[in-house]
């Protein structure tokens, strides 16, 4: 039997990258996987094939997890389609790196209200929603919190927010059972990054130096970590913060 047969598992921010390969990770695992996109719709209905072609099940549900009102919307969708979420993966997320003199109100509510606000509320939901036996919370965090490079103010201080809301939870919500831990990856080739100009730049061939394993990561070096945290195996795990970055 697969690790992950008959849980339920909801990932935000699933039409692309990271977010994708987890979800199919998952659904290999016999999880029926929620597929949460803000905007590509036809990105999510790509993952969702690729799940159900790994032999899972899945549906794709739109929502932007930085609105309260999207977030209850999606985890009641979710319960409808397959029943109480046992997982909840929190992937959504944006970045954009920028010197101080260029910081703006309008960019530091963007990126919080996604990578913060968003992570506080689908957590909040899923606390709500996950069943006697507890459940599993896993933040997408990121190596800048502690590496903290220049021009990344605004993404680093996410990513610290995030680390410490991770530890804050599962304290919190330890007690009923369900754990709350944070994967950290590195510099990651996603459609994000090739997007931003890292790929192929300076910055990528740094971050390569600066990694002992002498690469960047892919979407499938996180994906069998995050199976491994949403899987039993992991059952007295929670409160950690998981490098997943080569070494960096």
């Amino acid at each position: 039997m697969s690790r992950l047969t008959g849980k339920v598992a909801l990932v935000t921010g699933a039409s692309k990258g990271i977010g994708a390969g987890i979800a199919v990770a998952l659904g290999a695992e016999g999880a029926h996987v929620v597929v949460n996109y803000a905007s590509s719709r036809d990105g999510a209905d790509k993952v969702v094939a690729a799940v159900e072609q790994a032999g899972g099940k899945a549906v794709a549900i739109q929502g932007h997890v930085g609105k309260s009102a999207d977030v209850e919307r999606l985890f009641a969708e979710a319960k409808q389609a397959f029943g109480t979420v046992d997982i909840l993966v929190n992937n959504a997320g944006v970045f954009s790196f920028m010197p101080i003199g260029e910081v703006t109100e309008d960019e530091y509510h963007r990126q919080f209200d996604t990578n913060v606000l968003g992570v506080l509320l689908a957590s909040k939901a899923a606390a709500n929603q996950f069943g006697p036996d507890g459940g599993s919370v896993i933040n997408i965090s990121s190596v800048v919190s502690r590496l903290a490079p220049p021009g990344s103010a605004i993404y680093s201080a996410t990513k610290g927010a995030v680390d410490t809301i991770t530890k804050v939870l599962a304290k919190e919500l330890g007690p009923r059972g369900i754990r709350v831990n944070a994967i950290n990856p590195g510099m990651i080739e996603t459609e994000g990054t090739r997007t931003a100009g890292f790929i192929g730049s300076a910055f990528e061939s740094q971050a390569i130096e600066q990694t002992p394993l002498g690469r960047i990561g892919k979407p499938d070096d996180i994906a069998p970590v995050a199976v491994f945290l949403a899987s039993d195996e992991s059952r007295w795990i929670t409160g950690e913060i998981i490098n997943v970055g080569g070494g960096v």
